[in-house]
């Protein structure tokens, strides 16, 4: 039978208030008082809560983690690379959604008021950039994980998303391609217009330039890349390749073009974005943008902890670059 505070405290004829006291190494506990307690705890073989004297020390060796979801296709990986760190520091993580909406962040905000957690990392969901900011100016270290683009003004992680539009591009140039479409994200998403604008500037740095009928706005589903595909085989001039912003909207253009008898690569090109483990085994496999989501996952809990340790902010965000991952759907085209 496990041994309580209160057992501790009866056989050393003290208040649990003082054997907690004891346990938190505090100043104002008698030395004798101590020594009892401390003999009483080694004779019982107690094991004090973690959790209990995390509280009575004013912290909870917890980290909190709010997320939009976990069927988020690179969620797994972000998820991962913070539990990694987290975990290798004797720190706990506290993990929330907000895939219920409305009533999962009240949820979230009694977790806050509780004070459950040290400090919270969090991948941006749709309505929380007002509360965030409230958060932060309390006084609660936060650190976001920000695939939207966003800037916030706190700490936040990300990936060069432009770089990664300007990578795609100088890839299928260099294969050949000259007639080039585009499936982006949804418009007011940052990461949206980071990547069309970087793939954009390294096309007229070639001497081309990007025909606006070719340019689909999608929802990084696969259904919305089929969509957008078939919509341009329909009405859109001819192209040769096609840059779709995630791997998921990808798989649906490759969907869209074996439905209208196009091959890949002979007759287009296709190059996604996020090297989600999907993209190895699509028909064919796909040329991609890796986001290094783990990496993210990583370096955000690291800056998490060096605030919680007393470092200051940082300065400027954590820009964790993308690279170029060259699978069968790009090939070059001569």
């Amino acid at each position: 039978m496990r041994v309580t505070i209160a057992e501790v405290a009866r056989r050393a004829r003290v208040s649990k208030t003082t054997v907690s006291r004891v346990l938190n190494n505090k100043s104002d506990v008698d030395a004798a008082t101590a020594i009892r307690v401390r003999e009483v705890i080694a004779a019982t073989g107690y094991i004090p809560s973690a959790g209990a004297v995390g509280l009575a020390r004013g912290v909870t060796r917890t980290v909190g983690m709010l997320v939009p979801g976990l069927t988020w296709p690179w969620m797994g990986e972000v998820l991962q690379g913070v539990a990694d760190v987290v975990e290798s520091k004797g720190y706990g993580l506290l993990l929330s959604t907000a895939n219920r909406g409305a009533d999962s962040l009240d949820e979230f905000a009694r977790q806050v008021s509780a004070k459950a957690f040290d400090g919270l990392l969090l991948v941006e969901p749709p309505d929380a950039v007002r509360h965030l900011r409230v958060l932060h100016d309390s006084g609660l270290p936060v650190v976001v994980i920000d695939d939207r683009g966003r800037r916030p003004a706190f700490p936040w992680v990300g990936t060069d998303n432009r770089q990664g539009g300007a990578a795609a591009a100088r890839h299928l140039l260099r294969t050949g391609r000259r007639n080039l479409a585009t499936v982006t994200g949804p418009r007011d998403f940052g990461c949206t217009s980071d990547r069309l604008n970087g793939f954009h500037a390294e096309v007229l740095d070639a001497g081309l330039d990007l025909d606006p009928r070719l340019i689909i706005e999608g929802d990084f589903t696969s259904e919305s890349g089929e969509a957008a595909i078939l919509q341009l085989l329909a009405t859109g001039p001819e192209f040769d390749a096609v840059f779709a912003h995630n791997d998921l909207t990808a798989a649906g253009v490759l969907a869209g073009l074996r439905k209208a008898g196009r091959t890949v690569p002979d007759d287009v090109a296709v190059v996604g974005f996020d090297d989600i483990p999907l993209a190895a085994h699509t028909q064919p496999p796909l040329t991609t943008i890796r986001q290094p989501s783990r990496e993210m996952g990583e370096a955000a809990a690291r800056q998490l902890l060096a605030r919680l340790a007393g470092s200051p902010p940082p300065d400027d965000p954590v820009i964790v670059p993308t690279s170029l991952v060259v699978r069968e759907s790009s090939s070059a085209h001569w």
